[in-house]
């Protein structure tokens, strides 16, 4: 079952807030420090701390750099407040964040995530200053604790295992900001135009309220990931914060994790089995059709291996589909695969009530599906995907997460 998640910002979005709320919704970010200092130049630490204001209760967290006593200063580095923080700042381009991701073990997903963030960053400055995003001297988000923000929000992004995001109005400060390059409107030039085309509430607020870090993650993630579907199930939400305190509002913003809503089907429900034999296709095809019928809209795809006319062996291909998908899954099927003929049959099922809860295991926390009958749980099944990430990021296997979820379960 595909996830989502809406942010709805009542302070602001910087990219600590982003992944102060994706750590209250489960987000492991010792798994994800891990990560992040596997790769990157200057070690850094994750911290988080409770918060609380306005009757919320979430957590704050912030990024800091390990300096050892014989390194001196970071290169090319100046001390800049933003958004209630200071840091020390080493400063890199485009080209070098780039580099640094590409040669990185991070998986796929977490490097594009995270170069079109960067790149939709140096696409703003550049359009604001008159140069090409190559030769943009980042300011603040080339930075190393942005550069954590961002890649570490990404990273926890994907160990929730999220497929789309979407946002509310986001609030804008009044006044002038004093940058790296004077005093400036606020919200500052460059956040506004990655703001373009996303809605904003004005406030009486005399701060930053969205940095640069916090627009580019929201631009990115809303524009590029899926769309949320018109009907979701609300998971549980949970309450990101920021350090600076507000006039007239509490810096919080809120992420919703939310469930694409599958009504199930009832008893008489009526779906439809696709099947087709297969013994001269690329067996290589197979496996990335797979992906596609899930993506298109079946409800099962699974492999048989049998044995077919002359002794040849083959596969069986059979998805399974509601009765108004099967004839766009079915043309799929034609053009992906070498068949000259797909059968079909009416068939019914019934399906378990479902939710999901957050298993805590001494990795890190894994989205669990628990399964209801009559109102009484009767199965578990902590997500694969969650698992082999907190696998991978601790050196442990797999079944070693699996199993010490499916424990935790018992204690839900």
């Amino acid at each position: 079952m595909k996830q989502f998640i809406r942010f709805d910002s009542v302070g602001g979005a910087s990219g600590d807030m982003i992944l102060s709320a994706l750590a209250a919704l489960g987000a492991d970010l010792r798994a994800v420090e891990a990560a992040l200092n596997a790769f990157f130049p200057e070690h850094v630490r994750l911290l988080v701390e409770t918060a609380h204001a306005a009757g919320l209760n979430g957590l704050r967290a912030s990024v800091h750099a390990e300096q050892h006593p014989d390194e001196g200063e970071w290169p090319d580095a100046h001390t800049h407040a933003h958004h209630g923080h200071t840091h020390s700042h080493a400063h890199r381009g485009l080209t070098e964040i780039e580099h640094l991701l590409e040669h990185s073990a991070l998986s796929p997903f977490v490097k594009g995530l995270s170069r079109d963030v960067f790149r939709k960053l140096a696409e703003a400055e550049a359009k604001i200053h008159g140069k090409t995003p190559e030769t943009v001297h980042f300011h603040e988000v080339g930075a190393w604790d942005s550069v954590a923000d961002i890649v570490g929000a990404c990273l926890a992004l994907e160990q929730l295992g999220i497929s789309g995001v979407s946002c509310g109005p986001l609030p804008a400060g009044a006044g002038t900001l004093r940058c790296a390059h004077g005093e400036m409107p606020n919200p500052a030039p460059a956040t506004q135009e990655l703001l373009a085309g996303m809605t904003v509430t004005q406030t009486a607020e005399p701060f930053e309220l969205v940095t640069p870090t916090g627009a580019a993650l929201l631009r990115v993630w809303t524009h590029t990931l899926a769309p949320l579907p018109g009907e979701t199930t609300v998971i549980r939400s949970a309450y990101g914060f920021g350090r600076r305190t507000l006039h007239g509002r509490p810096n919080v913003l809120r992420a919703t994790l939310l469930a694409e809503a599958s009504a199930p089907a009832a008893p008489g429900d009526e779906l439809l089995v696709l099947e087709t034999n297969l013994d001269d296709c690329n067996p290589e095809w197979l496996g990335t059709l797979t992906a596609d019928l899930l993506e298109r809209g079946a409800l099962d795809v699974w492999h048989t291996p049998v044995v077919m006319k002359k002794g040849r062996p083959g596969t069986l291909l059979g998805v399974l589909a509601a009765a108004a998908d099967a004839t766009p899954l079915r043309d799929w099927i034609f053009r992906s695969t070498t068949t000259f003929g797909i059968r079909f049959y009416a068939v019914r099922r019934e399906l378990l009530d479902r939710r999901f809860e957050t298993a805590h295991t001494p990795w890190g926390g894994v989205p669990v599906k628990v399964g209801t009958l009559h109102g009484e749980d009767i199965t578990a099944s902590p997500e694969h995907d969650a698992c082999a990430i907190l696998a991978k990021t601790n050196g442990v296997t797999p079944r070693q997460v699996y199993e010490a979820a499916k424990q935790a379960c018992l204690m839900l």
